[in-house]
Protein backbone atom coordinates (compact mmCIF):
# COMPACT_ATOMS: atom_id res chain seq x y z
CA UNK A 1 0.00 0.00 0.00
CA UNK A 2 1.60 3.03 -0.81
CA UNK A 3 0.92 5.96 1.67
CA UNK A 4 2.32 9.67 0.38
CA UNK A 5 4.76 10.96 2.78
CA UNK A 6 6.31 13.99 2.79
CA UNK A 7 9.67 14.72 4.33
CA UNK A 8 8.75 17.21 6.99
CA UNK A 9 9.17 15.94 10.54
CA UNK A 10 5.50 16.38 11.78
CA UNK A 11 4.44 14.57 8.58
CA UNK A 12 6.40 11.65 9.04
CA UNK A 13 5.36 11.59 12.65
CA UNK A 14 2.05 11.64 11.54
CA UNK A 15 2.46 8.99 8.67
CA UNK A 16 4.08 6.66 11.41
CA UNK A 17 1.23 7.28 14.12
CA UNK A 18 -1.22 6.08 11.27
CA UNK A 19 0.94 2.92 11.19
CA UNK A 20 1.07 2.17 14.38
CA UNK A 21 -2.46 2.68 15.34
CA UNK A 22 -3.60 0.32 12.37
CA UNK A 23 -1.12 -2.68 13.15
CA UNK A 24 -2.51 -2.68 17.22
CA UNK A 25 -6.12 -2.27 15.50
CA UNK A 26 -5.29 -5.80 13.60
CA UNK A 27 -3.45 -7.62 16.30
CA UNK A 28 -6.58 -9.73 17.26
CA UNK A 29 -7.43 -10.73 14.08
CA UNK A 30 -4.34 -12.15 12.98
CA UNK A 31 -3.76 -13.35 16.58
CA UNK A 32 -6.79 -15.10 16.28
CA UNK A 33 -6.42 -16.47 12.72
CA UNK A 34 -6.25 -21.06 12.84
CA UNK A 35 -2.72 -22.25 11.39
CA UNK A 36 -5.05 -23.03 8.07
CA UNK A 37 -5.56 -19.16 7.31
CA UNK A 38 -1.97 -18.28 8.08
CA UNK A 39 -0.06 -21.42 6.00
CA UNK A 40 -2.54 -20.04 3.17
CA UNK A 41 -1.72 -16.45 3.52
CA UNK A 42 1.72 -18.19 3.04
CA UNK A 43 1.48 -20.02 0.44
CA UNK A 44 -0.35 -17.03 -1.26
CA UNK A 45 2.46 -14.45 -0.97
CA UNK A 46 5.38 -17.81 -2.27
CA UNK A 47 2.75 -18.05 -5.22
CA UNK A 48 2.65 -14.06 -5.76
CA UNK A 49 6.25 -13.80 -5.63
CA UNK A 50 7.19 -16.03 -7.85
CA UNK A 51 4.82 -14.97 -10.58
CA UNK A 52 6.17 -11.31 -9.72
CA UNK A 53 9.39 -12.59 -10.69
CA UNK A 54 10.08 -9.80 -13.63
CA UNK A 55 8.79 -7.19 -11.65
CA UNK A 56 10.83 -7.74 -8.39
CA UNK A 57 14.20 -7.83 -10.67
CA UNK A 58 12.97 -4.27 -12.04
CA UNK A 59 12.44 -2.86 -8.79
CA UNK A 60 15.63 -4.65 -7.38
CA UNK A 61 17.73 -3.22 -10.58
CA UNK A 62 17.03 0.44 -9.32
CA UNK A 63 18.38 0.15 -6.10
CA UNK A 64 20.71 -1.76 -7.73
CA UNK A 65 21.95 1.11 -10.20
CA UNK A 66 21.37 3.73 -7.18
CA UNK A 67 23.56 1.39 -4.88
CA UNK A 68 27.01 1.96 -7.58
CA UNK A 69 26.25 5.75 -7.57
CA UNK A 70 26.21 6.13 -3.72
CA UNK A 71 29.34 3.94 -3.96
CA UNK A 72 28.25 0.81 -2.44
CA UNK A 73 31.18 -1.96 -2.58
CA UNK A 74 30.24 -5.10 -4.15
CA UNK A 75 29.87 -7.14 -1.21
CA UNK A 76 26.73 -4.89 -0.37
CA UNK A 77 25.41 -4.89 -4.11
CA UNK A 78 25.94 -8.75 -4.36
CA UNK A 79 23.61 -8.98 -0.66
CA UNK A 80 21.34 -6.45 -2.09
CA UNK A 81 21.01 -8.08 -5.86
CA UNK A 82 17.71 -10.12 -6.36
CA UNK A 83 18.23 -13.00 -9.23
CA UNK A 84 16.34 -16.02 -10.09
CA UNK A 85 17.92 -18.36 -7.46
CA UNK A 86 17.25 -15.96 -4.52
CA UNK A 87 13.80 -15.03 -5.54
CA UNK A 88 12.95 -18.51 -5.53
CA UNK A 89 14.64 -18.87 -2.18
CA UNK A 90 12.00 -16.97 -0.99
CA UNK A 91 9.48 -18.90 -1.88
CA UNK A 92 11.29 -21.58 -0.52
CA UNK A 93 11.49 -20.37 2.91
CA UNK A 94 8.10 -19.46 2.82
CA UNK A 95 6.93 -23.30 1.99
CA UNK A 96 9.42 -24.43 4.72
CA UNK A 97 7.68 -21.67 7.46
CA UNK A 98 4.36 -23.48 5.90
CA UNK A 99 5.45 -26.75 7.31
CA UNK A 100 6.81 -25.97 10.74
CA UNK A 101 4.26 -26.72 13.55
CA UNK A 102 2.53 -23.65 14.52
CA UNK A 103 3.26 -23.18 18.54
CA UNK A 104 0.13 -20.48 19.12
CA UNK A 105 -1.76 -21.64 21.63
CA UNK A 106 -0.04 -24.48 22.61
CA UNK A 107 -0.27 -25.54 26.32
CA UNK A 108 1.64 -27.32 28.64
CA UNK A 109 2.62 -27.63 32.41
CA UNK A 110 -0.92 -28.24 34.01
CA UNK A 111 -1.02 -29.31 37.31
CA UNK A 112 -4.21 -29.38 39.82
CA UNK A 113 -4.10 -27.20 42.75
CA UNK A 114 -4.69 -28.20 45.94
CA UNK A 115 -8.19 -25.57 45.54
CA UNK A 116 -9.11 -27.79 42.64
CA UNK A 117 -8.22 -24.92 39.92
CA UNK A 118 -6.14 -26.37 36.85
CA UNK A 119 -3.12 -24.16 36.27
CA UNK A 120 -1.12 -24.26 33.01
CA UNK A 121 0.44 -22.27 30.53
CA UNK A 122 -0.83 -21.21 27.16
CA UNK A 123 1.67 -19.99 23.94
CA UNK A 124 0.70 -16.54 22.43
CA UNK A 125 1.65 -14.26 20.46
CA UNK A 126 3.76 -11.15 21.51
CA UNK A 127 1.31 -8.41 19.54
CA UNK A 128 3.20 -5.79 17.08
CA UNK A 129 6.36 -6.21 16.20
CA UNK A 130 9.18 -3.60 14.57
CA UNK A 131 11.91 -5.08 12.86
CA UNK A 132 14.78 -2.91 11.84
CA UNK A 133 16.99 -4.09 9.09
CA UNK A 134 19.11 -3.49 6.06
CA UNK A 135 20.55 -4.21 3.03
CA UNK A 136 18.95 -7.83 2.04
CA UNK A 137 15.54 -7.68 0.42
CA UNK A 138 14.84 -11.29 1.11
CA UNK A 139 14.56 -10.50 5.03
CA UNK A 140 11.20 -8.63 4.25
CA UNK A 141 9.74 -11.67 2.80
CA UNK A 142 11.36 -13.90 5.74
CA UNK A 143 10.81 -11.56 8.78
CA UNK A 144 7.06 -11.80 7.51
CA UNK A 145 6.43 -15.02 6.88
CA UNK A 146 7.56 -15.99 10.55
CA UNK A 147 5.67 -12.96 11.76
CA UNK A 148 2.58 -14.13 10.45
CA UNK A 149 2.83 -17.98 11.18
CA UNK A 150 3.52 -16.95 14.89
CA UNK A 151 0.62 -14.72 14.77
CA UNK A 152 2.32 -11.11 15.22
CA UNK A 153 1.56 -8.21 13.26
CA UNK A 154 4.92 -6.63 12.06
CA UNK A 155 6.30 -3.16 10.98
CA UNK A 156 9.25 -3.61 8.43
CA UNK A 157 11.82 -1.03 8.17
CA UNK A 158 14.83 -1.91 5.58
CA UNK A 159 17.34 0.14 4.49
CA UNK A 160 17.21 2.62 2.51
CA UNK A 161 19.14 0.99 -0.06
CA UNK A 162 16.90 -2.04 -0.65
CA UNK A 163 13.52 0.59 -1.20
CA UNK A 164 12.42 -0.20 -4.09
CA UNK A 165 12.54 -4.05 -3.74
CA UNK A 166 11.16 -4.05 -0.37
CA UNK A 167 7.84 -2.39 -1.64
CA UNK A 168 7.88 -4.83 -4.31
CA UNK A 169 7.63 -7.68 -2.30
CA UNK A 170 5.43 -5.90 -0.16
CA UNK A 171 2.91 -5.46 -2.84
CA UNK A 172 3.34 -9.58 -3.08
CA UNK A 173 2.95 -9.68 0.75
CA UNK A 174 -0.01 -7.74 0.75
CA UNK A 175 -1.39 -9.76 -2.86
CA UNK A 176 -1.34 -12.90 -0.07
CA UNK A 177 -2.61 -11.62 2.80
CA UNK A 178 -6.04 -10.25 0.75
CA UNK A 179 -6.35 -13.49 -1.40
CA UNK A 180 -6.63 -15.35 1.98
CA UNK A 181 -9.02 -12.89 3.90
CA UNK A 182 -6.54 -11.64 6.43
CA UNK A 183 -6.02 -7.74 6.02
CA UNK A 184 -2.90 -6.38 5.03
CA UNK A 185 -2.07 -4.15 7.84
CA UNK A 186 -1.01 -7.28 9.35
CA UNK A 187 2.02 -6.49 7.40
CA UNK A 188 3.15 -2.64 6.88
CA UNK A 189 6.61 -1.88 5.07
CA UNK A 190 7.65 1.64 5.94
CA UNK A 191 7.88 3.75 2.69
CA UNK A 192 10.12 6.09 3.36
CA UNK A 193 14.03 6.41 3.79
CA UNK A 194 14.10 9.17 6.31
CA UNK A 195 15.64 8.33 9.47
CA UNK A 196 12.69 10.50 11.20
CA UNK A 197 10.20 7.19 10.73
CA UNK A 198 12.95 5.17 12.59
CA UNK A 199 12.76 7.47 15.40
CA UNK A 200 9.10 8.02 15.58
CA UNK A 201 8.91 4.21 15.10
CA UNK A 202 11.40 3.97 17.89
CA UNK A 203 9.26 5.81 20.55
CA UNK A 204 5.87 4.32 19.82
CA UNK A 205 6.05 2.37 22.91
CA UNK A 206 1.99 3.04 23.55
CA UNK A 207 1.59 0.92 19.86
CA UNK A 208 4.42 -1.85 19.58
CA UNK A 209 6.08 -4.70 21.59
CA UNK A 210 9.29 -5.26 20.46
CA UNK A 211 11.94 -4.52 18.52
CA UNK A 212 14.08 -6.56 16.63
CA UNK A 213 17.23 -4.60 15.15
CA UNK A 214 18.83 -6.56 12.45
CA UNK A 215 22.27 -5.40 10.78
CA UNK A 216 25.37 -4.10 11.58
CA UNK A 217 26.76 -2.58 14.97
CA UNK A 218 26.19 0.52 14.06
CA UNK A 219 22.45 0.02 13.43
CA UNK A 220 21.69 -2.12 16.40
CA UNK A 221 23.68 0.87 18.57
CA UNK A 222 21.45 3.22 17.40
CA UNK A 223 18.31 1.28 18.08
CA UNK A 224 19.62 0.35 21.75
CA UNK A 225 19.96 4.08 22.22
CA UNK A 226 16.87 5.61 20.99
CA UNK A 227 14.65 3.03 21.82
CA UNK A 228 11.55 3.20 24.23
CA UNK A 229 10.80 -0.53 23.19
CA UNK A 230 11.99 -3.53 24.45
CA UNK A 231 14.77 -5.43 22.26
CA UNK A 232 15.70 -8.58 20.74
CA UNK A 233 19.14 -8.36 19.74
CA UNK A 234 22.68 -9.07 19.54
CA UNK A 235 25.50 -6.30 19.04
CA UNK A 236 28.59 -8.29 18.41
CA UNK A 237 29.53 -11.71 17.12
CA UNK A 238 33.33 -12.63 19.28
CA UNK A 239 32.84 -15.90 19.11
CA UNK A 240 35.93 -18.10 20.92
CA UNK A 241 36.72 -21.28 19.93
CA UNK A 242 38.94 -23.00 22.84
CA UNK A 243 41.31 -26.27 22.87
CA UNK A 244 41.74 -27.86 25.48
CA UNK A 245 45.08 -30.20 26.17
CA UNK A 246 43.01 -33.20 25.98
CA UNK A 247 41.59 -32.84 22.41
CA UNK A 248 41.73 -34.78 19.54
CA UNK A 249 44.53 -32.72 17.42
CA UNK A 250 43.05 -33.37 14.43
CA UNK A 251 39.02 -32.78 15.30
CA UNK A 252 40.36 -29.95 17.09
CA UNK A 253 42.56 -28.41 13.83
CA UNK A 254 39.11 -29.45 11.83
CA UNK A 255 36.85 -27.27 14.05
CA UNK A 256 39.29 -24.25 14.71
CA UNK A 257 39.50 -24.23 10.73
CA UNK A 258 35.68 -24.82 9.69
CA UNK A 259 34.62 -22.46 12.25
CA UNK A 260 36.94 -19.42 11.03
CA UNK A 261 36.90 -20.07 7.66
CA UNK A 262 33.79 -21.53 6.00
CA UNK A 263 32.31 -18.56 5.89
CA UNK A 264 33.96 -15.20 6.93
CA UNK A 265 30.81 -12.32 7.28
CA UNK A 266 28.67 -14.08 9.60
CA UNK A 267 27.91 -13.44 13.28
CA UNK A 268 28.34 -17.10 14.33
CA UNK A 269 32.37 -17.38 12.59
CA UNK A 270 35.11 -18.02 15.59
CA UNK A 271 37.07 -14.70 15.83
CA UNK A 272 39.60 -15.45 18.54
CA UNK A 273 41.12 -19.18 19.08
CA UNK A 274 42.16 -19.87 22.33
CA UNK A 275 44.84 -23.20 23.06
CA UNK A 276 45.83 -24.53 26.15
CA UNK A 277 49.94 -23.77 26.57
CA UNK A 278 50.33 -27.60 26.47
CA UNK A 279 49.15 -28.27 23.10
CA UNK A 280 49.88 -25.50 21.59
CA UNK A 281 53.48 -26.37 19.88
CA UNK A 282 51.56 -29.45 18.42
CA UNK A 283 48.60 -27.45 17.03
CA UNK A 284 49.41 -24.30 15.90
CA UNK A 285 51.94 -24.78 13.00
CA UNK A 286 49.57 -27.13 11.20
CA UNK A 287 46.61 -24.39 11.97
CA UNK A 288 48.53 -21.96 10.73
CA UNK A 289 49.29 -23.22 7.34
CA UNK A 290 45.69 -24.37 6.54
CA UNK A 291 45.02 -20.66 7.81
CA UNK A 292 47.27 -19.73 5.13
CA UNK A 293 46.05 -21.67 2.39
CA UNK A 294 42.50 -19.92 3.44
CA UNK A 295 43.89 -16.15 3.08
CA UNK A 296 43.52 -15.68 7.38
CA UNK A 297 45.54 -13.14 8.63
CA UNK A 298 46.47 -14.43 11.75
CA UNK A 299 47.45 -12.20 14.75
CA UNK A 300 48.88 -13.91 18.15
CA UNK A 301 49.41 -13.23 21.46
CA UNK A 302 53.27 -13.43 22.55
CA UNK A 303 53.49 -16.92 23.41
CA UNK A 304 51.56 -17.62 20.31
CA UNK A 305 54.08 -15.11 17.97
CA UNK A 306 57.06 -17.28 19.53
CA UNK A 307 55.55 -20.60 18.33
CA UNK A 308 54.62 -18.75 14.44
CA UNK A 309 57.10 -15.86 14.48
CA UNK A 310 55.97 -14.73 11.34
CA UNK A 311 52.40 -13.23 12.20
CA UNK A 312 51.75 -9.97 13.70
CA UNK A 313 50.99 -9.37 17.68
CA UNK A 314 47.84 -8.67 18.81
CA UNK A 315 46.69 -5.92 20.42
CA UNK A 316 44.39 -5.79 23.54
CA UNK A 317 41.35 -4.03 20.89
CA UNK A 318 41.76 -7.45 18.74
CA UNK A 319 40.65 -9.86 21.58
CA UNK A 320 37.19 -7.28 21.36
CA UNK A 321 37.14 -7.51 17.71
CA UNK A 322 34.47 -8.71 15.74
CA UNK A 323 36.36 -9.12 12.36
CA UNK A 324 33.46 -10.22 9.99
CA UNK A 325 36.31 -11.20 7.53
CA UNK A 326 39.81 -13.27 7.28
CA UNK A 327 41.07 -12.02 10.50
CA UNK A 328 41.84 -14.19 14.06
CA UNK A 329 43.60 -13.49 16.85
CA UNK A 330 45.13 -16.20 18.86
CA UNK A 331 45.36 -16.71 22.72
CA UNK A 332 47.49 -19.40 24.23
CA UNK A 333 46.09 -19.88 28.01
CA UNK A 334 47.42 -21.65 31.14
CA UNK A 335 44.10 -23.97 31.18
CA UNK A 336 40.19 -23.71 31.34
CA UNK A 337 39.70 -21.18 34.07
CA UNK A 338 41.99 -18.45 31.83
CA UNK A 339 40.27 -19.65 28.64
CA UNK A 340 36.59 -19.06 30.65
CA UNK A 341 37.72 -15.62 32.37
CA UNK A 342 38.98 -14.16 28.82
CA UNK A 343 35.50 -15.23 26.80
CA UNK A 344 33.66 -13.01 29.98
CA UNK A 345 35.92 -10.26 29.18
CA UNK A 346 36.33 -10.19 25.78
CA UNK A 347 33.02 -11.53 24.52
CA UNK A 348 29.84 -10.81 23.26
CA UNK A 349 27.67 -13.75 24.78
CA UNK A 350 26.76 -14.80 21.41
CA UNK A 351 28.38 -18.83 21.00
CA UNK A 352 31.64 -20.07 22.33
CA UNK A 353 32.80 -24.01 21.90
CA UNK A 354 35.31 -26.44 23.70
CA UNK A 355 37.29 -29.23 22.30
CA UNK A 356 37.73 -31.50 24.62
CA UNK A 357 38.09 -35.24 25.46
CA UNK A 358 37.10 -34.63 28.96
CA UNK A 359 33.68 -35.18 30.32
CA UNK A 360 34.05 -33.05 33.42
CA UNK A 361 35.68 -30.39 31.81
CA UNK A 362 33.08 -30.45 28.97
CA UNK A 363 30.35 -29.95 31.64
CA UNK A 364 32.10 -27.17 33.50
CA UNK A 365 32.37 -25.36 30.14
CA UNK A 366 28.76 -25.75 29.38
CA UNK A 367 27.53 -24.50 32.58
CA UNK A 368 29.99 -21.82 33.36
CA UNK A 369 30.16 -20.01 29.63
CA UNK A 370 27.51 -17.10 29.38
CA UNK A 371 26.96 -17.15 26.28
CA UNK A 372 23.92 -17.93 24.92
CA UNK A 373 25.06 -21.02 22.98
CA UNK A 374 27.53 -23.12 24.56
CA UNK A 375 29.19 -26.23 22.63
CA UNK A 376 31.36 -29.02 22.84
CA UNK A 377 33.29 -30.44 20.27
CA UNK A 378 31.14 -28.32 17.47
CA UNK A 379 32.07 -25.54 15.14
CA UNK A 380 30.37 -22.46 16.22
CA UNK A 381 29.25 -21.99 12.71
CA UNK A 382 26.08 -24.17 14.12
CA UNK A 383 24.63 -21.52 15.77
CA UNK A 384 21.89 -20.91 13.25
CA UNK A 385 17.81 -21.98 13.78
CA UNK A 386 18.13 -23.99 10.61
CA UNK A 387 20.73 -26.22 12.09
CA UNK A 388 19.10 -26.04 15.98
CA UNK A 389 15.82 -27.45 13.63
CA UNK A 390 13.58 -24.51 14.16
CA UNK A 391 13.50 -23.62 10.72
CA UNK A 392 13.66 -20.22 9.76
CA UNK A 393 15.02 -17.60 12.17
CA UNK A 394 14.66 -14.14 12.58
CA UNK A 395 18.37 -13.43 14.21
CA UNK A 396 20.14 -14.19 16.95
CA UNK A 397 19.49 -12.80 20.61
CA UNK A 398 22.06 -12.24 23.10
CA UNK A 399 19.49 -11.16 25.87
CA UNK A 400 18.80 -13.32 28.67
CA UNK A 401 14.80 -12.47 28.00
CA UNK A 402 13.02 -13.42 26.66
CA UNK A 403 14.45 -15.43 23.64
CA UNK A 404 18.04 -16.02 23.92
CA UNK A 405 19.71 -17.94 20.77
CA UNK A 406 18.46 -18.27 17.37
CA UNK A 407 14.82 -16.74 17.71
CA UNK A 408 12.58 -18.83 15.34
CA UNK A 409 8.77 -18.93 15.97
CA UNK A 410 8.60 -19.80 19.52
CA UNK A 411 11.23 -16.61 20.58
CA UNK A 412 8.15 -14.67 18.85
CA UNK A 413 5.97 -15.90 21.01
CA UNK A 414 5.15 -16.06 24.86
CA UNK A 415 3.25 -17.72 27.56
CA UNK A 416 0.66 -16.56 30.06
CA UNK A 417 -0.80 -18.51 32.56
CA UNK A 418 -4.09 -20.18 32.29
CA UNK A 419 -6.51 -21.19 34.73
CA UNK A 420 -9.38 -23.93 34.59
CA UNK A 421 -11.88 -24.34 37.33
CA UNK A 422 -15.16 -25.45 38.06
CA UNK A 423 -16.65 -23.17 40.69
CA UNK A 424 -13.71 -22.87 42.24
CA UNK A 425 -13.40 -20.22 45.13
CA UNK A 426 -10.88 -19.07 47.20
CA UNK A 427 -11.82 -19.59 51.10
Amino acid sequence: MSVAVKDQAGAIENYIADVTRRAERVSREIAAANSETKNQALLYIAEQILASSTTLKQHNARDLEEGRKRGLDDALLDRLELNDARIQGMADGLQQVISLPDPVGETTAFATRPSGIKVGKMRVPIGVILIIYESRPNVTADAAALCIKSGNVTILRGGSEAIHSNHAISDCIHAGLDKSGLSKDIVQVINTPDRQAVKSLLQADAHIDIVIPRGGKGLVERVIQESRIPLLKHLDGVCHVYIQEDADVNMAIDIAVNAKSQRFGVCNAMETLLINGSIAKQVLPSLADKYESKGVELRGCPQTCSILPNIARASEQDWYQEYLGPILSIRIVEGLSQAMDHIQKYGSHHTDTIVTSNDAIAQKFLREVDSSSVMVNASTRFADGFEYGLGAEIGISTDKLHARGPVGLEGLTTQKFIVLGDGNIRE
